[in-house]
């Protein structure tokens, strides 16, 4: 699964245009890492444990994306994104959306 923020795959060409596709990860801090979170904002920096959750977050979002892509029949995610929110104090929402498509290599 070829998996790109470009609009265009050198070397291919598309084929079909199958349409919109996502994936959505919902993920809680646990109150451990909130405490840790909460200390290191007194002296500043980056906090680890918050950077951790939202990496892993996206992988697992970009991994349902190609769930989804591949069930709709496709090849390529092209023009690919994230958009993060806040749900409440203590989930994070991370999607990551495309366009399915079907690419074929150019000859």
């Amino acid at each position: 699964m070829i998996v790109t923020t470009t609009e265009n795959v050198p070397g291919y060409r598309r084929v079909k245009t199958l349409g919109q596709c996502f994936g959505v990860v919902v993920r809680s801090r646990g109150i451990g890492g909130n405490i840790i979170a909460s200390l290191r904002t007194i002296v500043g920096g980056e906090i680890h444990e918050y950077t951790q959750l939202l990496e892993e977050a996206r992988r697992q979002a970009v991994d349902r994306l190609v769930v989804n892509a591949t069930a709709m029949g496709a090849n390529a995610v092209v023009m690919m994104r994230f958009d993060s929110s806040e749900i409440g104090q203590m989930m994070s929402e991370i999607v990551a959306y495309g366009t399915a498509a079907v690419l074929e290599e150019e000859k």
